[in-house]
């Protein structure tokens, strides 16, 4: 189970870096509807493109959807959810007192065991305080400040430059934070681990010997208690709210074909409405109803010509895309605001191969630009060394340089003869001294 955590780590992470080479720019989209959240990120997931944002390289106050990063930190510690047993300690629960957090998800349970399963469950869906603290305890080793520290390290690995954590419910504290991109990228990587995405989208659970349940504190995903709030399309993860962060969601919808992840951080702490959840619901079914997937480029249709130096003839090739140029535009988008421009150099000197980088082209979407990718050759071309010397040569004569070197060269010649003339009169005449003599 740790080999499958490090290699799927792995591969998210290559991923994570490949998608910041090759992603594509946030399209300015007509958006008109009031967000009330302070940050938000709405980004298509199956092509890592940004269809809205908004402050969202701002530091800000997490609260509970730093349970997303605590979550990966057990997952990747515990192999076994369902049989594996914690210790329920008085002594963590105490370490919440005066915070005003409820362990009421495991207070009844001190001096008994709960299964992995039942607390992240406890921990995920009713946002428990409690049951976070035991499991930091547990997976530390009965130090929940290593905890803390194996999360900061795992939010390193993960690419996440603005994100700092000192504990690992999201409790208020001042050098406690992180962005809506580095969300975005711990929320991608619990996705891919085993029962992440089950239990974020539970509405209800029953832990272990319990007849009443846990509900979920995310009323999107929630039929039966989401009132307004409640989406059909919603799936999971997280809400988080406190005085100092405000209303927090992580959450996601699929349909059609379409997966698009929402943050939002910052919305007003009003116990009477959640304007986070609000925002989600209408940017969710905005981008799925208005926004699709356009192929923009393909790597079987060329994009220019260019001729090539040093073949026997004159030869030119066609370019290719390196890779397909996907976007995210409205569906109603006019196909005439879509535009190719290529930055290539005159000419290409052979050699090349197939598949040889030559140049760039842009994509612009209404004078925007959206992706610039590697232009190719289509072909092999080989070099013609009597083409390449004629070249040479040609460069050689029309060389200003050339006939710099010429005259300095000629002027040298000529004042050496002069020199050598003047040398040998010199000699002449006192030769016919001396015999005068």
């Amino acid at each position: 189970m740790k080999k499958l955590v490090k290699v799927l780590s792995c591969i998210f992470i290559l991923c994570v870096l490949l998608s910041t080479v090759m992603s594509a720019s946030a399209v300015t989209y007509n958006y008109d509807k009031k967000i009330e959240s302070d940050t938000v990120l709405l980004i298509n997931m199956d092509t890592g493109i940004p269809v809205l944002e908004k402050n969202v390289d701002e530091v800000r106050y997490p609260a509970a959807l730093t349970k997303i990063m605590t979550y990966i930190i057990v997952s990747e510690n515990i192999e076994d959810f369902d049989n594996t047993r914690v210790p329920i300690k008085q002594e963590v629960l105490s370490t919440l007192d005066g915070t005003g957090s409820s362990v009421s998800d495991v207070s009844d349970k001190v001096g008994e065991t709960m299964t992995v399963i039942d607390l992240v469950n406890c921990m995920m869906v009713a946002s428990g305080n409690g049951a976070t603290a035991v499991l930091a305890d547990y997976v530390g080793g009965g130090n929940t400040e290593k905890f803390v520290d194996m999360m900061n390290k795992k939010a390193q690995e993960l690419g996440c430059k603005n994100t700092n954590f000192t504990n690992p419910h999201g409790l208020h504290d001042e050098e406690h934070y992180t962005t809506a991109y580095d969300l975005y990228k711990m929320t991608s990587y619990a996705l891919t681990l085993p029962r992440f995405s089950e239990i974020t989208n539970t509405a209800t659970y029953y832990c272990e010997g319990e007849s009443y349940p846990l509900t979920t504190t995310n009323y999107m995903i929630d039929i039966n208690r989401g009132g307004d709030y409640f989406y059909t399309y919603a799936k999971g993860v997280k809400t988080g709210s406190s005085e100092e962060a405000g209303r927090c969601l992580v959450t996601t919808a699929i349909a059609d074909g379409y997966a698009y992840m929402c943050i939002c951080m910052g919305a007003s702490y009003d116990a009477d409405h959640n304007g986070a959840m609000k925002d989600a619901k209408q940017m969710l079914r905005w981008a799925l109803l208005e926004l699709e997937l356009t192929r923009m480029l393909t790597t079987d249709t060329p994009v220019c010509e260019i001729d090539v130096n040093f073949t026997t003839s004159d030869t030119s090739i066609l370019l290719y895309p390196a890779e397909t140029v996907n976007t995210i535009l409205p569906k109603d988008h006019n196909p005439e605001d879509v535009s190719v421009k290529p930055e290539i150099p005159e000419a290409a000197d052979a050699p090349l191969k197939k598949g040889d980088p030559v140049g760039k082209a842009t994509v612009y979407y209404q004078d925007e630009a959206i992706q610039t990718v590697d232009l190719v050759a289509g072909e092999d071309v080989e070099k013609s060394e009597f083409a390449y010397l004629m070249y040479m040569f040609k460069t050689v004569l029309t060389s200003i340089w050339f006939w710099i070197a010429a005259i300095i060269a000629v002027a040298l010649i000529v004042v050496y003869i002069l020199l050598v003339s003047n040398v040998r009169s010199g000699k002449r005449k006192r030769v016919k001294k001396y015999r005068k003599l």
